[in-house]
């Protein structure tokens, strides 16, 4: 989110005449000391010239003379590189305090913030703008007396934008921590404004490198700002509440981005802006949330209403973006075609206004690819799953690499579950490449690498599995921006190839921290933790520790047995599992006998609980 702040007019002050005459007296003093230099040493040239004049008329002095002579002669020279050297000294000191004080003046920091300004929007090397940019926020820092300003707060803003198109994130972070913590708000609304702007920046720094707790902290800090200095309901207010709840879902934290969500559509409705494109905007973010928690009916109803708010303000071109929504909309409801009428109506306008080979329509295709892979017309899936990688391998200039990856990744999804492992496999490395060679996405590249690490899985290629989930669950850990339900799934899956390469002990351990984020995030009688469980209990079989396993197995048949019954194939699976270990161990299974009561008081305990952790999900 780029956000500007107009300077004060005091800012554009040009500089006075009194700052050319220092540099003017600067000169003329260097000018005089080089004159005097080369005076003195003139005139010891003529002496000497004028001694070996006279010494050809004379008789040739005695040797004692001689070398009295060169001993004058010597000395005077001496002395002369001592003078020089120290006339140098002397210029130097002089010129470093003309440039001290001209640093110090109160006209030359805004001359050369606006023209580091100036040279960035020209193109210039950011280093030859960084070097501007540092002179100006030390000459604001002297002039000041080390009291913050406004302008060094700005010039603070423009050195990490430099930073961070160097891609030096930690100087960039370390400038804009400075710029927020020195503002004082109460000294005027552009005060405020520039804290809510080096907030704003700030975060979006964290979310380039994927730490996305910091991130959300840092933008919940500038709304506040922005809120205490424009007011509730200023419409800049609803547009940083917009920006934060797509932050928010990109986060999947769907309540959080609902509310920010619906603060905006409000403050649109207070200023009775209804029907125009901001809101219009908001409701197509509404949606979004809306789809993504399930609730497919009004995520359509904001999508209709933002459609025609576009067309009543002339956007009939951007609709076709909507449209794909809504035709997404209704293949989740199952209304395919409804789905297939919304998507050719946006084909048709991609094709009429961007051109067919544009990677929007692209994108289209691979809709209408999942929708005829969902209701089993596989050969026309395939035709458009081509028509679309024709344009992915192809893209225009100025294509976006990251649509293009995405795109590979989505038509990757599409051949797997058409049970062609190669096809996807050779399309996610392709997305694989194009992100790792792009900056920031840790979690987009842990994701696709774990969807790696499962076709070879499943391909039976244990190895290359292991690797991909390896680092997978590294950069997992690392940006700590991946729910921990997703972690726990990659850990499980890891555990699994580990068990086929015979590292038992390690997979035991992913087990038990797959159980234990499981547990926490899900509960422990959700189908996924009760899966894991059953493998860490084949784990404990594997290395002998048989009594664990037995325990753990019991557990997982108790409890699927009271959610599912007894004459459930999971549970009989499960079951004779369990027989064949009792029989190793020489044991019988524990029954706890409890009364008709008991058993419908436990069985209504357990449904309400697995009610709760699916309505959490």
């Amino acid at each position: 989110m780029n956000v500007s702040i107009d300077e004060p007019n005091e800012n554009l002050r040009k500089i006075k005449s009194s700052n050319d005459g220092s540099s003017l007296n600067q000169s003329s003093v260097t000018k005089s000391q080089r004159s005097n230099i080369d005076t003195s040493f003139a005139e010891k040239d003529n002496k000497m010239k004028d001694t070996s004049k006279g010494s050809t008329k004379k008789d040739k002095p005695s040797s004692d003379t001689g070398r009295k002579s060169i001993q004058r002669s010597s000395l005077g020279l001496v002395g002369a590189k001592k003078h020089e050297k120290s006339t140098k000294i002397d210029a130097d000191e002089a010129r470093n305090n003309s440039v001290e004080a001209g640093i110090s003046n109160p006209d030359l920091g805004p001359f050369l913030l606006k023209q580091a300004r100036d040279a960035m929007s020209s193109g210039e090397h950011p280093d030859k703008v960084l070097h501007i940019a540092l002179r100006a926020a030390k000459s604001f820092e002297n002039s000041a007396g080390g009291r913050p300003t406004l302008d060094l707060v700005l010039a603070l803003h423009l050195i990490a934008s430099l930073h961070c198109s160097s891609k030096q994130y930690d100087e960039a972070i370390s400038m804009l921590k400075h710029s927020v913590n020195i503002v004082v708000p109460e000294q005027g609304h552009d005060h405020s404004l520039a804290q809510f702007s080096g907030y704003m920046q700030l975060g979006d720094i964290y979310a380039i490198l994927g730490q996305i707790d910091c991130s959300l902290e840092c933008y919940v800090k500038g709304l506040e700002v922005q809120k205490k200095a424009l007011g509730q309901n200023d419409p800049r207010v609803g547009e940083t509440c917009r920006y934060l709840a797509e932050a928010y879902l990109q986060a999947v934290q769907f309540e959080e981005a609902e509310r920010l969500c619906k603060m905006a559509l409000d403050i649109h409705k207070q200023k009775g802006d209804l029907a125009s494109l901001e809101e219009a905007a908001d409701r197509r973010l509404m949606a979004l949330i809306c789809d993504t928690k399930g609730d497919y009916e009004t995520a359509l109803e904001h999508l209709v209403r933002a459609s025609m708010a576009m067309m009543s303000n002339g956007q009939e071109a951007e609709v076709a973006s909507v449209d794909c929504c809504i035709g997404d909309t209704y293949l989740a409801l199952g209304r395919y075609d409804e789905a297939v009428f919304a998507y050719h109506k946006a084909l048709n306008v991609f094709k009429f206004t961007k051109g067919e080979n544009h990677q929007s329509v692209a994108s289209v295709f691979v809709r209408l690819a999942d929708l005829y892979n969902r209701i089993g017309k596989f050969g026309d899936s395939r035709i458009y799953c081509e028509h679309a990688l024709q344009i992915y391998k192809k893209p225009l200039s100025g294509a976006s690499l990251e649509e293009i990856a995405s795109g590979f990744a989505d038509i990757a999804a599409i051949y797997e579950s058409m049970n062609e492992l190669e096809h996807a496999l050779k399309l996610l490395q392709k997305a694989l490449k194009i992100y790792n060679d792009a900056t920031g996405r840790p979690s987009t590249i842990a994701g696709i690498e774990a969807q790696i690490g499962v076709l070879y899985y499943i391909s039976g290629n244990y190895y290359e599995s292991y690797s991909f989930f390896r680092n997978a669950i590294e950069k997992f850990r690392a940006c700590g921006e991946i729910k921990p339900g997703f972690l726990a799934t990659a850990l499980n899956q890891m555990g699994l190839a580990c068990v086929h390469l015979n590292k038992i002990s390690e997979a035991t351990e992913l087990f038990k921290e797959a159980k234990i984020t499981m547990e926490e995030e899900y509960g422990q009688y959700h189908p996924d933790t009760l899966g894991v469980c059953s493998n860490l209990a084949g784990a404990y079989d594997a290395m002998g520790r048989l009594n664990e396993a037995i325990e753990m197995l019991e557990y997982v048949v108790g409890i699927r047995e009271e959610l599912l019954g007894t004459a459930n194939p999971d549970v009989i699976t499960e079951k004779k599992r369990l027989a064949v270990l009792l029989k190793e161990a020489g044991r019988v299974r524990h029954r706890k006998t409890m009364s008709l009561e008991d058993l419908l008081h436990s069985h209504s305990l357990v449904t309400e609980k697995s009610l709760t952790v699916s309505r959490s999900l």
